[in-house]
């Protein structure tokens, strides 16, 4: 079975000395896995992930130049940029992202150092765990260590968020974003996209949760994620011309929404029923954890994939096929897809007891499918972005 990819402090603290000559401190940032509430956030729905213990890594030390160096060991790059003159673009878009959280960081009256930073990591990319936005918390929060800076776990997700607007030109919601600066551990969080309200939920300890990566990569900057977003503005801009009290999809029902089928049009209004019935399991979800109804919460998730792969159609064959496989298998109370779609993974509620019979019979599966063997994690809960 392919190996989960692990990063080695010591040596990341040792590569750190060779390149830049002094001692770091080192940051990470966690992964990202959503239960339930996919493609709700940008529509002020609500959402229920959790952070998992799979990082990207940041070996930091403060220099006296206003500037910041910073190099990948995934992709064996370097690039250096100054703290006083940041624009988007010229650059890999790794650095991107680097650029961003800086400049809004500075933009937002936060007063920078300079700095050197090592960037490892352990999340698939393009694997719906949200590599980037661990990747931009994790150098928020490295940045403001070096600065001697201290801020508002919301407040980091909040300009990291904007960061991704603007320079990695993803018009992204704010969940991966505030999960991974502000989950606690052993929890997840049931976040009201809204208001920002975060409200913690106990994590039964039967509850065991499998993520398999279909090896299909996503780049959500293209123009799939932008339609569906438009698609789903336009939904609901004509709703609240229509309906009285309608400020977003959490104020629209099934039977309300029916009634605009046909002048929404056939792709604006499946988007719209998605957006409506997934901020729906959201609460179900909430209520099956807090009663340890593991089959109701797996239904939920079978009933979500359903809804992203017909009404919003994000998803693919490969993800299809894991999915079928997962609630085709003894052990396995539900399964879905991950993350903004077109590839990524899926988890799976999984008996603990069944776990790893469960990950050989998918793996074995997708194996013979796709002609290569997944990447498995087991999910388990982790700290927000601080401090390794």
């Amino acid at each position: 079975m392919r190996a989960q990819k692990k990063v080695d402090s010591e040596k990341l603290a040792s590569r750190f000395r060779s390149l830049f000559g002094k001692e770091p401190v080192l940051y990470r940032a966690p992964g990202r896995v959503n239960n339930i509430g996919e493609h709700t956030d940008y529509n002020d729905g609500f959402v229920m992930p959790m952070n998992t213990a799979v990082y990207t890594w940041v070996a930091a030390s403060p220099r006296n130049e206003p500037s910041v160096r910073v190099h990948s060991v995934l992709f064996d790059e370097t690039f250096e940029f100054s703290l006083d003159a940041i624009e988007p673009g010229g650059a890999s878009a790794w650095v991107e992202y680097a650029k961003g959280v800086a400049f809004i960081l500075q933009d937002q009256g936060f007063e920078l150092t300079g700095a050197d930073l090592l960037i490892d990591g352990e999340i698939p990319l393009g694997g719906g765990l949200s590599s980037s936005a661990s990747l931009e918390a994790v150098i928020a929060t490295a940045l403001l260590g070096c600065s001697g800076l201290e801020v508002d776990p919301m407040k980091v997700a909040l300009m990291c968020q904007r960061a991704e607007h603007e320079f990695a030109g993803v018009p992204c919601g704010i969940m991966d974003q505030a999960v991974i600066c502000a989950c606690p551990e052993d929890h997840a969080i049931r976040l009201d996209c809204r208001s920002l309200e975060i409200k913690p939920i106990p994590l039964p300890k039967e509850l065991c949760l499998l993520v398999v990566d279909s090896g299909v990569k996503h780049q959500l900057s293209d123009g799939g994620y932008r339609q569906r977003r438009s698609e789903c503005d336009f939904a609901i801009d004509l709703l609240r011309k229509r309906e009285p009290g309608v400020a977003s999809y959490r104020d629209v029902t099934g039977p309300m929404l029916a009634k605009y089928e046909t002048e929404l049009g056939e792709l604006p209004f499946r988007r719209a029923r998605h957006a409506v019935s997934e901020t729906l399991r959201v609460r179900e979800a909430e209520s099956a954890i807090a009663g340890g109804n593991l089959e109701a919460l797996g239904k939920i998730l079978n009933a979500s994939h359903a809804s992203l792969r017909d009404d919003f159609m994000v998803s693919c064959d490969e993800l299809d096929f894991l999915q079928q496989t997962a609630v085709q298998t003894s052990g396995v109370y539900g399964s879905r897809m991950v993350g903004g779609g077109f590839g990524g993974c899926t988890i799976s509620l999984v008996d603990p007891a069944k776990l790893e019979e469960v990950r050989g019979l998918i793996v074995a599966a997708y194996a013979e499918y796709s002609g290569q063997e997944p990447w498995s994690h087991r999910v388990k809960s982790a700290a927000p972005a601080g401090l390794a």
